[in-house]
């Protein structure tokens, strides 16, 4: 049988079997396969098997799918090669007068591809007093906040197009994405307060925690108070950011006597339930100091603690268990294993999770996959100088450096495994003028890093893909 003589349907289905490479060429055949190959489902189940979630929901007509992939495709491939000038353009951001203590995208990671221009928001938290949002793909500031007390964390709530920021005093102000007008503030009254954003049946909740061991839960956009616990009596707290599937916060004591507990989200908002806002004390003989939750698990959370001198990490699966009379959190462990005795943890801890097996950890200037039983899986040398930062997302890992470059990787699988394919730095200018970088940050078409002055004046470095 010929190709002429095959039905439009036979020609789809065959297609159905090729890469993106060779529908492309076998549209320039003749006008029936070109029929075919411009195929909806051809194209959305192709998107679909590459990516998890695709945001196309907004763009209609019926290239829509065909053209989400080509140019999301395109743009990976440019994150692969990473050619200077070709594959990106390199901006430096100037305008904070003092260090950039945080900083958070407040763009969704997931843009609309195949609509034209894409637009990265990135949001910084300087020791001038001022917090300010930046146009990545422009290189221009969009809005700066008075100038008030150090501002030293940053948070953004991008479903909301929200920011929120907490200053070294312990006032916290919730503010516009797109204006930077204050909506709500609120007092902590305390220099260390940490915060975790959340969201719960589509609205937007604050958690901060403070020295004094309380957590106050505050309601956006106006920042309003719905409840306060103290887990401890006479501990300050930090907390880990919240679970994958929003319900959890693990509440980690300063206290090194004390072991953490877990924090139910949803009754911590609804306090009025009069129910179990957290749990017992997880099953640690020491405090936690960094956690990690697996993304590909609702509720899996990895810490790394301290026992007589050993680091050890140990993971959980946080659950709700209900019985006929009332409800329990419980935490069972999944794995357990102790690093070697020469990794040394310096101020920088990055510590991060892939996955649902993938632990992923710097010790100085190495970079290392662990599996959660301790098996070492990969380890890379590319930097000079120490990692300060990691950021890891499902298409590739980004570290950031003192040796003043960001090193990057993609994933691949080995037999169920995950592994990385280191890649090719991206340089941040010149030692003469710069310590290094100290963060980095990414979505979809776009890497920013945060590089620190020798003159106390940082700047943001960014690396936009889509040319």
């Amino acid at each position: 049988m010929s190709g002429e003589s095959l039905t439009l349907d036979c020609l789809v289905h065959i297609f159905s079997f090729l890469e993106a490479p060779d529908l492309l060429r076998a549209a320039q055949v003749n006008k029936t396969w070109l029929e075919a190959t411009e195929t909806t489902t051809l194209w959305r189940n192709m998107c679909l098997n590459q990516w998890a979630f695709c945001n196309i929901s907004v763009i209609p007509g019926t290239q829509t799918w065909k053209k989400y992939y080509l140019h999301r495709f395109n743009i990976e491939h440019k994150m692969v090669s990473g050619r200077p000038s070709v594959d990106y353009s390199c901006k430096a951001m100037r305008g904070h007068q003092g260090e950039i203590h945080d900083m958070a995208y407040l763009s969704s990671n997931e843009h609309t591809f195949a609509v034209g221009k894409v637009k990265s928001v990135v949001c910084t938290a300087s020791a001038d007093g001022t917090v300010k949002a930046w146009d990545v793909q422009e290189g221009t500031q969009i809005w700066s906040s008075p100038k008030e007390e150090t501002q030293v964390q940053v948070i953004t709530l991008p479903q909301h197009n929200l920011v929120v920021t907490r200053d070294l005093t312990g006032t916290i102000k919730l503010r516009h994405g797109d204006t930077g007008k204050e909506l709500g503030a609120f007092s902590a009254a305390s220099t260390f307060c940490p915060m975790v954003a959340y969201t719960i049946n589509n609205k937007p909740f604050l958690s901060v925690a403070t020295s004094s061991s309380k957590i106050y839960t505050l309601a956006a956009p106006n920042l309003s108070q719905i409840s306060c616990i103290q887990p401890f009596p006479n501990c300050g707290v930090d907390l880990s950011p919240c679970s994958p599937d929003g319900q959890w916060i693990v509440i980690l004591p300063l206290d090194s006597n004390e072991a953490p507990k877990v924090l139910y989200t949803y009754y911590a908002t609804n306090p009025e339930d009069d129910q179990l806002m957290f749990s017992s004390p997880l099953p640690i003989n020491k405090c936690a100091f960094v956690t990690c939750w697996l993304p590909a698990e609702p509720a899996r959370i990895a810490l790394m603690h301290e026992i007589e001198q050993q680091y050890h990490i140990t993971t959980f699966d946080i659950a709700m268990q209900k019985s006929k009379y009332k409800l329990n959190i419980t935490a069972q462990q999944v794995a357990t294993f102790q690093l070697p005795n020469k990794h040394i943890f310096t101020q920088y801890r990055t510590f991060a999770g892939f996955g649902k097996q993938t632990l992923i950890i710097a010790f100085d200037m190495e970079l290392k996959l662990y599996s959660l039983n301790g098996t070492e899986l990969n380890t890379f040398q590319d930097h000079k100088r120490m990692i300060t930062s990691i950021w890891v997302d499902l298409f590739r890992v980004v570290t950031s450096s003192l040796d003043l470059s960001l090193r990057v990787y993609t994933w691949k699988n080995d037999n169920k495994t995950s592994s990385l394919i280191s890649r090719y730095h991206l340089v941040g200018g010149s030692h003469r003028w710069s310590r290094g970088f100290t963060k980095v940050a990414c979505d979809d078409v776009s890497i920013v890093g945060v590089v620190t002055g020798v003159n106390q004046t940082d700047i943001l470095r960014a690396y936009c893909f889509d040319l």
